[in-house]
């Protein structure tokens, strides 16, 4: 494998994290090579560089994130050109690109000068726009409204080759239309970092809170269990501290605005008995009840096959105590809070982990990767039109 060199950074600026120094390694370089997408951020620091005040900065970075989310949902859903040889549903030339761009940002000085809450605002804005977060548009309509979320490849360091079908499943997914039996319904998607920051500054609730009233049903996706979908019953308010991809872990509750009124567990209402029921695809699919919790008046954690008993305090909802648990958590909480949860069906998808073929250990991809990832991307589909199904037939 060749390593393709990044654009050189500035001298000044702050220091690249641990997240962007992954770049240097082979494996993202290749990847981006054989995606085309390695012109991305050599391209987006001749912009920038080009940049004469703040204001030009903005529009720059606006334009140019909002440009990648685009590119790559073209890429995958099989417009424009491939730019190389990898498989168009593959979601890391969009995360290794991205982390080329905020490497940039966060290395940039430019001659009139950027304060740190300026150079804040340019990586922030960077991170909605290319993740999707701000372009989820519904056309007027009869059409039914679907908002489906996926994640960043994670657990880099395990192996730097990771791909997450939960986010090739948002770029597969966005601005289609899946057909139900009342007609056809428009799915829009965004795609979330696993970095427990991002989460406890309030990216999930800014990016769901305009839509969650509006749409017809919302799912979160990630990355689960080896061979098996699940939809998980419940979820739990608890971290559980397992490092997230800045190497950072945190155990805590869950922080969310109004922590005086916060529950401990929070409950799915997708019709996920119609989903287990359904034929979707060649993995099985289950109803996953189980959560650890410390029982009222106890002191240690226990397993409940069965979900939560009353008075208990949350250890790990059904989708675990990483971040997978936490966006289900604060998406359901605020339906809840939303005065939604009778109406809205909404909760937490885990598809299986996407696994490469026998022996391999070195190559970025493979006949079985790419199968794997298809018949995922492809299940989700079915399980959300199975979903809009079962929610037309109980409101009729």
């Amino acid at each position: 494998m060749t390593a393709v060199p990044q654009p050189a950074l500035a001298e000044a600026g702050q220091a690249p994290t641990a997240e962007e120094l992954r770049l240097d390694r082979a494996v993202p370089q290749e990847i981006l090579a054989r995606s085309g997408f390695d012109d991305v951020a050599p391209e987006f620091a001749r912009a920038l560089g080009a940049a004469r005040s703040y204001a030009q900065a903005r529009g720059i970075v606006v334009r140019e994130g909002a440009a990648l989310w685009k590119r790559a949902v073209a890429r995958a859903q099989g417009r424009g050109p491939a730019g190389g040889d990898l498989s168009r549903d593959d979601d890391r030339p969009l995360y290794w690109a991205r982390l080329g761009m905020t490497r940039q940002v966060r290395g940039w000085e430019p001659e009139f000068g950027l304060s740190d809450r300026q150079r804040a605002w340019l990586l922030a804005r960077l991170e909605r726009t290319s993740r999707g977060q701000s372009d989820i548009r519904y056309p007027k309509g009869g059409e039914k409204r679907v908002l489906v979320t996926g994640f960043d490849p994670f657990t880099l360091d395990r192996d730097i080759r990771i791909s997450n079908p939960s986010g090739a499943t948002a770029l597969a997914l966005d601005g289609t239309v899946v057909q139900t039996p009342d007609g056809p319904a428009r799915v829009e998607t965004a795609v979330f970092p696993v970095r427990w920051r991002d989460f406890a500054e309030g990216t999930v609730e800014r990016t769901l809170r305009p839509y969650l009233g509006k749409v017809d049903l919302f799912t979160t996706v990630s990355q689960g269990r080896v061979g098996r979908f699940d939809v998980e019953r419940t979820n739990g308010a608890w971290r559980g501290g397992f490092a997230d991809n800045d190497n950072v872990g945190r155990t805590e509750t869950i922080p969310v605005t109004d922590p005086a009124s916060q529950p401990q567990w929070t409950t799915t209402t997708l019709p996920y008995q119609a989903i287990v029921a359904a034929t979707t695809g060649r993995f099985p699919v289950y109803d996953n009840t189980a959560v650890t919790e410390i029982p009222a008046g106890a002191t240690a954690p226990v397993v409940r096959p069965d979900g939560p008993t009353e008075g208990s305090t949350a250890r790990a909802g059904g989708g675990g105590d990483y971040l997978s648990n936490e966006i289900a958590y604060r998406a359901t909480l605020l339906r809840d809070r939303l005065g939604l949860h009778d109406r809205l069906p909404g909760g937490h998808v885990h598809t299986p982990v996407l696994q490469f073929g026998t022996g391999n250990t070195t190559e970025v991809t493979d006949p079985v990767f790419v199968r794997n990832r298809a018949d995922v991307i492809a299940q989700v589909r079915a399980i959300v039109g199975v979903a809009l199904g079962a929610t037309e037939r109980t409101r009729g």
